[in-house]
């Protein structure tokens, strides 16, 4: 569990830093692009980043399991939001940017976030188990643009830029936790497709 959480801060710490330089790019696409060397590095290292974890929930469910995903996600919020405070502080031009884009978040339905974190979970998913399935970059590099340029939430990048706008309320906390449900169930999606077909196939051969 102590790994979990070491590795955990590890990778808020890369999320803070790939939020950082989207958030200092005039231009959007180049910012998107550029935030793909936070989970790079994330993937390469090994490091806890519970987006990339919890589509494997599927595969293995228990209470360990279970457990490493808790303290790696508050890892990953802790210091995605304290990170995010320091940025403001160390680069105020960044939390300036930070308090631009955080009402427009705010903004949104319960629905419109909870869905926009579901496709991002969905990409997550992808651009990690690619990562490792194929020993690839590819799917990192389109994914995580692909993510920030359609407007999906991911939970840990936005408490980095709530910290980064210096808000953090009840509504925030509220908007994070509906995001973090968001990217969780679009994590899973996939794979439980795949197990259910594989589910049925395995029904068909056994009647036959």
């Amino acid at each position: 569990m102590l790994k979990s959480f070491a590795e955990s801060i590890c990778a808020g710490i890369l999320i803070a830093i790939g939020g950082s330089v989207f958030l200092a790019c005039e231009n959007r696409i180049v910012g998107a692009v550029l935030f793909s060397v936070a989970l790079l590095c994330i993937c390469y290292k090994g490091y806890y980043l519970y987006t990339g974890k919890v589509g494997y929930l599927v595969e293995a469910h228990g209470p360990a399991d279970m457990a490493a995903l808790l303290i790696g996600l508050l890892g990953n919020l802790i210091t995605a939001c304290l990170l995010g405070l320091v940025v403001r502080y160390a680069v105020p031009g960044i939390g300036k940017a930070a308090e631009v884009l955080c009402p427009v978040k705010l903004e949104q339905s319960f629905l419109q976030t909870l869905l926009r974190a579901v496709f991002c979970g969905v990409l997550m998913y992808l651009a990690v188990s690619i990562f490792r399935d194929k020993k690839t970059p590819v799917a990192i590099l389109f994914g995580i643009p692909v993510f920030i340029l359609s407007g999906f939430e991911h939970s840990i990048a936005d408490m980095f830029y709530f910290g980064a706008s210096g808000s953090i309320s009840g509504r925030v906390l509220l908007f994070v936790l509906t995001a973090v449900i968001g990217n969780s169930l679009g994590a899973v999606i996939l794979p439980l497709l795949v197990l259910a077909g594989s589910g049925m196939e395995r029904r068909k051969e056994g009647e036959s």
